[in-house]
């Protein structure tokens, strides 16, 4: 690791703190005497995701949060509660894959649908409706259906 400022390749650490899944580190660099953060993550075996046509990529949260993020735009979701989302995910997902390192993209899309149930209806309407191809207002109603009361025709995901 080089400074950013100058590219030296010499620093001293003045602060190590513990943060979220990780390590933040304040350095300074002895050349310049320049400031600087690093952040360091443990590397984790991550998945490939084996997509409908057969092709794998890597496990990737940013793919997930930005998921998380469209199917939430405008909706009153933090983003340390869709960065929370995205490493629950992330964790089930390495879980289900364990032994074989793979796991399906339906999977992947399930566990999105769940953290989403969780988190914000609206948002997991609209991943849901885009993830199952929802073709027609009655299959949009069918998705509605565990949150419809079919008696009073009201909803009732909220109350007790």
């Amino acid at each position: 690791m080089n400074c950013p400022q100058c590219e030296h390749g010499k620093f001293e650490v003045l602060e190590t703190r513990t943060s979220g899944d990780g390590i933040r580190r304040r350095r300074c660099c002895v050349a310049c005497e320049h400031r600087f953060t690093t952040f360091e993550r443990i590397e984790r075996r991550l998945p490939l995701v084996v997509k409908k046509n057969g092709e794998r990529e890597p496990f990737s949260r940013d793919k997930i949060r930005e998921g998380l993020q469209i199917a939430c735009r405008k909706r009153p979701v933090s983003a340390i509660q869709l960065e929370e989302s995205g490493r629950r995910i992330e964790d089930q997902a390495i879980a289900i894959a364990i032994g074989r390192n793979e796991i399906a993209s339906g999977d992947v899309g399930k566990l999105v649908l769940a953290e989403l149930k969780n988190l914000d209806l609206v948002g997991y309407l609209r991943f849901a409706s885009v993830y199952q191809e929802i073709q027609s207002a009655d299959d949009f109603l069918e998705l509605l259906r565990p949150w419809i009361d079919p008696k009073t025709d009201k909803n009732t995901a909220g109350s007790s």
